[in-house]
């Protein structure tokens, strides 16, 4: 039986780290309020400190933003070094774009561009290994992208949950309760407006789609989408992952 994402045994908060001042958990934060699942949100960008321990959260989610994971801003070097609290203490943990690629760097691995300048923005095909389809069958086809960066090589001890064509390390897990993804299933229509409207210079990079495709794609993808992300947040901080 599947874990279930709920408060019921379980009322700490799961801690939401964003990076921009407006930034929102966008579907995920919608997913844990129906579930009664309180959440902590941090922002280091305007001075937020975060936990020395979890003890008092139910896991932790760092979602992505417009940095990049090898910037030197203090706030970002502090939140790489942070991880190491989650994974000292084994607790509940998914990265989200940015957020994967800090996971990756605190590992040990590197973070990059592609190789030929291309970026995935928009929506673009997934694939789960064996290790992700064992992990759950209900992989979404097709994911909604935005990023210039990725990671080429998984540092040791990590396991590839999904593939891409552009960029291979899509999904992964390293340890019992630390996952990363690369893409944006926490997106809302809401968010699609904003970042295609306030990111549009970003639509014109080597490899993006064309902003009308974003929302003709949404219209297409976004409900296997949806419900991957529901089952996944179960996996991930259900009552599993928190026993």
């Amino acid at each position: 039986m599947r874990p279930v994402l709920h408060a019921d045994r379980d009322p700490r908060p799961i801690l939401v780290v964003l990076h921009q001042e407006n930034s929102t958990p966008g579907r995920i934060g919608q997913i844990l309020a129906a579930a009664g699942v309180p959440i902590d949100i941090r922002r280091p960008v305007i001075g937020d400190a975060l936990p020395e321990t979890l003890d008092g959260h139910r896991g932790a989610i760092l979602f992505g933003g417009p940095p990049s994971a090898n910037d030197t801003e203090p706030h970002l070097r502090a939140e790489i070094d942070w991880l190491d609290v989650p994974l000292r203490e084994n607790r509940p943990f998914l990265g989200i774009c940015l957020g994967a690629q800090m996971l990756v760097k605190h590992l040990g691995g590197r973070v990059g561009p592609h190789p030929e300048g291309l970026v995935e923005i928009g929506y673009y095909p997934l694939q789960a290994t064996a290790a992700g389809r064992a992990l759950t069958p209900h992989w979404p086809d097709v994911v909604y992208q935005w990023h210039r960066e990725g990671f080429d090589d998984l540092p040791r001890g990590t396991v590839l949950l999904a593939e891409g064509e552009r960029f291979p390390n899509q999904a992964f897990r390293f340890g019992e309760k630390a996952f990363g993804v690369q893409f944006h299933a926490e997106l809302t229509l809401a968010m699609l407006y904003r970042w295609t409207t306030r990111g549009h210079e970003r639509l014109g990079l080597p490899g993006a789609q064309a902003r009308r495709a974003h929302f003709d794609g949404r219209a297409v993808f976004d409900p296997p989408i949806r419900r991957w992300l529901a089952e996944f947040l179960g996996i991930v901080f259900g009552e599993e992952a928190a026993a």
